[in-house]
């Protein structure tokens, strides 16, 4: 038989790929290459949202005492969660009747699927990339709550999370709002942002910038105080230093990163929370066929979240002000 197994083929090559298509979805992206280092790509194994813990009061039994002092044992409500919906993305692999025939080789039906494969792998991780910025409201409201809706430019009024920014202070993040910054002024105005997030240890380790910020920043910067971060570079993202922060390019052909922004990030509060059984996966290993077309069709697919469980201790710097 000249094509035997064909089904069999798609679904194996699919099924071979699929881990190393979520690996380079996030090499793919500085954020989640970041946060796979810091080990906060926790996949989630079901529920109807995605819980997402944090502490957002001081225990109030807290306090000095001297001898024989009464002790307070009162209950204190301290720790919450914020409550994320689970989102969808898919890209379907088809391959046509026809297109089966004259592939009539195993070897060149594999040529194909990996032909096809690839191109999937750098659409989803596309998707992803680019959702990992949204607000979440894309696609009616079907796109990750990405940095635009955990960082947004008016962080004092919307629901993000499922916590009321307006009525929880803890929950606002820190933004710069500045116009026609240049490269004598850009280093105060990220001096004052980057303070007002700090905490103790607590800081920005990541800042993510588009073409016009990194090239403001870099214009700033004297020829020998260009430190890069080896560890983040050799991964082959465009970096550069400020405080201890990795300062990373995501904008040129294609970048993600809105105009005229830099995200001040802790990414010890942000986490990548893909769904442990569809994290770039066959939606169905069996043969799946078209009922109106001679054409088979699998569906490479990912469900999950980007959630936050410190707000506060993230910063947006935006250069278009507002």
């Amino acid at each position: 038989m000249a094509f035997p197994n064909i089904s069999d083929i798609l679904a194996t090559t699919i099924e071979s790929r699929t881990r190393q298509i979520a690996d380079n979805v996030t090499k793919n992206n500085v954020l989640l290459m970041k946060l796979e280092q810091k080990g906060k790509i926790k996949p989630f194994s079901g529920g109807h949202k995605i819980l997402q813990e944090l502490s957002f009061a001081e225990n109030s039994n807290a306090g000095w005492y001297s001898g024989y002092d009464i002790l307070p044992v009162g209950v204190s409500d301290v720790i919450s969660a914020a409550e994320y919906n689970i989102k969808q993305a898919a890209v379907p692999v088809v391959i046509s009747g026809l297109e089966m025939l004259q592939n009539a080789g195993r070897e060149k039906m594999i040529d194909l699927m990996d032909s096809r494969l690839s191109v999937a792998e750098s659409t989803i991780a596309n998707l992803i990339s680019g959702g990992l910025y949204s607000d979440g409201t894309g696609s009616g409201g079907k796109e990750i709550d990405g940095l635009d809706a955990a960082v947004p430019l008016d962080p004092t009024t919307g629901t993000y999370g499922g916590i009321d920014r307006a009525t929880w202070t803890f929950w606002r993040s820190q933004v710069s709002d500045q116009t026609g910054a240049d490269a004598t002024t850009i280093q105060g105005f990220w001096n004052d942002l980057w303070a007002s997030q700090v905490r103790g240890t607590d800081r920005p380790d990541l800042i993510v910038c588009d073409n016009t910020v990194w090239a403001t920043y870099t214009a700033s910067l004297q020829a020998l105080q260009r430190f890069t971060s080896p560890e983040t570079g050799n991964l082959g993202f465009p970096t550069l230093k400020y405080m201890d922060a990795d300062v990373c390019f995501d904008g040129g052909i294609g970048g993600f990163c809105p105009a005229g922004t830099a995200f001040f990030l802790n990414t010890d509060y942000i986490h990548y929370r893909p769904h442990s059984a569809r994290n770039m996966v066959p939606l169905s290993p069996n043969r799946r066929y078209a009922t109106n077309q001679d054409a088979e069709v699998q569906i490479l697919a990912w469900a999950g979240n980007l959630t936050t469980s410190g707000a506060q201790f993230q910063g947006r710097y935006d250069a278009n002000g507002v």
